[in-house]
């Protein structure tokens, strides 16, 4: 293919996924690299892209963890791996995760548990604490954490149901 039209064929194919939400550097040239854009050619067009302000792998992340910790419930752990497969350093990573502090984190936890337990009305104590923090470790979150949330929880929600 002649360089030009590879370059504008490049050009295009960030601008379409750019369109439908922000990419990380390294999905963009993974996408390039798909479509059979060679590599020189994904370089020399990600590094305008780059110099233009269009990408921006830090305030992707920022994005990224602050909707994902929000709409998804994802803890620490699991928003960290997310961002290591979106191709985002770790130094990038760990800057965007001190949003997401331990109080954050554990109450947004509480919120999960709690939304959970709604629906779990005929289950013995043993299989909610098990089924609770089997969810919280699925969603990335620390074992002790997830553990002293649940107990909590479960502990709250016994005495709701008790009288005064």
């Amino acid at each position: 293919m002649d360089p030009v039209k590879e370059q504008r064929k490049a050009t295009d194919i960030c601008y379409a996924l750019l369109t439908a939400r922000a990419r990380t550097r390294v999905e963009l040239k993974d996408a390039l690299l798909r479509k059979g854009i060679r590599e020189e050619t994904a370089e020399l067009v990600l590094g305008k892209f780059d110099r233009a302000g269009l990408i921006d792998d830090a305030a992707f992340a920022e994005v990224w963890v602050r909707s994902r910790h929000t709409h998804q419930g994802l803890g620490r752990r699991a928003l960290v791996q997310e961002l290591r497969r979106k191709g985002v350093a770790d130094e990038v990573a760990a800057e965007a995760l001190a949003a997401v502090d331990d109080e954050a984190e554990q109450e947004r936890a509480r919120e999960l548990v709690r939304k959970k337990l709604r629906t779990m009305s005929g289950v013995d104590e043993q299989a909610k604490l098990r089924r609770l923090v089997a969810a919280l470790a699925r969603k990335g979150y620390a074992e002790g954490m997830a553990y002293r949330v649940v107990r909590d929880e479960l502990k709250a929600d016994v005495e709701d149901y008790l009288p005064d």
